[in-house]
């Protein structure tokens, strides 16, 4: 069982940038692969980016998001991050973590049914 936290949501400006953290405990996290996702008001959850477990180290992203927001993931402290720059109101929405045991590289990650842990979401509202 793993269990995720995440931290650093909240509002911000168009054009700024906020960096979500995942707290995970429970297993050996540099075994787990680490996404995100996120789900805006009135729309399925989407695919936002990927890290593969620490035996991979590779990373992969949803076209929206790429060139602008960065994860990565310290093993050290059991956490993955979200750095997202240039933010647009479009990034609108509740972002969640989840941790898969599946040792596939990144682009294998991108949808939801890879990951049997969630977090219970964080708010980002970007204002126009």
């Amino acid at each position: 069982q793993v269990q995720l936290v995440e931290s650093g949501g909240g509002l911000v400006q168009a054009g700024g940038s906020l960096r979500l953290s995942c707290a995970a405990s429970g297993r050996t996290f540099s075994n787990y692969g680490m996404g995100w996702f996120r789900q805006a008001p009135g729309k399925e959850r989407e695919f936002v980016a990927a890290i593969s477990w620490s035996g991979g180290s590779t990373t992969h992203y949803a076209d929206s998001v790429k060139g602008r927001f960065t994860i990565s993931r310290d093993n050290s402290k059991n956490t993955a991050y979200l750095q997202m720059n240039s933010l647009k109101p479009e990034d609108t929405a509740v972002y969640y973590c989840a941790a898969t045991p599946l040792p596939l590289a990144a682009q294998a990650l991108g949808v939801m049914s890879r990951f049997d842990y969630w977090g219970q979401g964080t708010q980002v509202t970007v204002s126009s």
